[in-house]
């Protein structure tokens, strides 16, 4: 019987656990941290053995092969432990496409991968297909593939997964943008990051297809590098590209040229899987958005706050700059990623009136945007955060969460990061 030990026991790890035991593996599941009680459940209910707050390695070192959480990086003791004894590590996503022949339509990109994805599931539903939704949201795709039947996966892909994938199949790759984030994890060589974006279309044949952003620099320069290595049909859309039918651009549920970019991919993966255009149309004009991306949090008088958590690197919170018509306060701050704020430095000075900086450590922050004239506050905790917006706030203008960063420094996740906000100004609301 062969060996897999799984590292890492969160919506990933314990589904890929789940179907390593229904395939016949002897499976032990191994987390540096406290593993959460949903999960435990799951483990325990399978009798599959589990251990948490430590890596045995005894125990992992006699793997025949390693499935690994996309958020443990490659420098981590363990991995390169294992990396010594020459012990195969794959993805969950890797590991689960073995033990499927369901369509792949997976989607990846620096931004607008997650409201991507879940604009195209929301539009197969509508159409009435058998889909289901994995990899950074959903239900694992390993769980998905133990315990239920789908025809089609439209599945989210981070840099992380990719890295550990080599045999998984897209029929369908969509590639919305290639701009720095992450680079911490990538030696910071954006050319590492992009290779590992770039493996979206690893194995396709001239049966799939490969759709992208035709203006993204970076995407152009990859794909003519590599034209002989792409074998899939090529889709490239641009902002002139037309929607389906007549629809025209105020129609679309989604605003922002961002979206009109999300609606156009997802338009494209649609009509190739065979989605009637008044179907496509109807999804497009709908969708009801995804949570914490340039989600409405509420009012405070005349005050809106807009909740963008996952706006994790500078692009994203580029984009919601580029969105707002309003003057606005900007929340920045949490973990930086070898972030470059330059970008950014035209909107903030044509659209901020104050800057809140939230984080541990501000400095890079301060150096770049002190010089800047406006005001600008340092806090350590959502409700000082709130009230420092409350104080810069005028009205008829937007409060607007979009930190540039990854919020380990302060919060659980960007999830927790986003209720917190929201929940904060439900309160303020509630008060005043």
């Amino acid at each position: 019987m062969k060996r897999i030990v799984i590292l890492g026991s969160g919506e990933s790890g314990a589904g890929a656990a789940v179907l390593a035991q229904q395939k016949g593996f002897d499976v032990f599941v191994s987390d540096m941290s406290e593993i959460k009680s949903q999960y435990k459940s799951l483990l325990n209910q399978h009798n599959i053995l589990w251990e948490e707050k430590q890596h045995t390695e005894e125990l992992i070192l006699s793997a025949d092969e390693i499935i690994k959480s996309p958020g443990i990086p490659d420098k981590a003791p363990i991995i390169k432990k294992i990396k010594t004894q020459g012990i195969h590590i794959i993805s969950e996503i890797e590991f689960a496409g073995r033990y499927t022949d369901a369509k792949m339509i997976c989607i990846t990109g620096s931004n607008g991968k997650t409201t991507t994805t879940s604009l195209i599931y929301h539009i197969l539903c509508r159409a009435g297909m058998n889909v289901g939704l994995a990899g950074n949201i959903g239900k694992s795709l390993a769980l998905q593939v133990a315990t239920e039947h789908h025809d089609v996966y439209v599945i989210e892909l981070s840099s992380f997964q990719l890295d550990n994938m080599y045999d998984f199949k897209a029929d369908i790759a969509v590639l919305m943008n290639i701009t720095p984030d992450h680079l911490d994890r990538y030696d910071y060589k954006m050319q590492n990051y992009t290779d590992a974006k770039m493996r979206i279309t690893q194995n396709q044949t001239p049966a799939d297809a490969f759709i992208y952003w035709a203006e993204d620099p970076i995407i152009c320069q990859e794909v003519q590098k590599h034209d002989s290595e792409l074998h899939a049909l090529r889709y490239a859309f641009t902002a002139d590209t037309p929607l389906p039918g007549t629809m025209s651009q105020e129609q679309l549920s989604l605003r922002g040229r961002h979206n009109l970019l999300n609606s156009l991919a997802a338009s494209a993966v649609a009509t190739l899987a065979g989605v009637p255009q008044d179907i496509i149309i109807e999804g497009l004009s709908n969708f009801p958005g995804v949570e914490h991306r340039l989600e409405k949090a509420g009012f405070v008088g005349d005050i809106e706050f807009i909740n963008d958590s996952k706006a994790t690197n500078v692009d994203a919170c580029w984009y919601a700059l580029e969105s707002m018509t309003k003057p606005t306060v900007l929340i920045l701050g949490g973990l930086d990623k070898g972030n470059d704020y330059s970008q950014i430095y035209p909107l903030v000075r044509q659209k901020c009136i104050g800057l809140v900086l939230m984080g541990v450590d501000n400095k890079k922050l301060h150096d770049c945007f002190d010089h800047f004239g406006i005001p600008v506050a340092d806090v350590s905790s959502m409700q000082v955060c709130l009230a420092e917006c409350m104080k810069m706030a005028r009205p008829g203008c937007c409060v607007l969460l979009s930190p540039c960063c990854a919020s380990f420094d302060l919060f659980k996740n960007m999830e927790d990061r986003g209720e917190q906000f929201k929940n904060g100004v439900k309160k303020i609301a509630s008060q005043g």
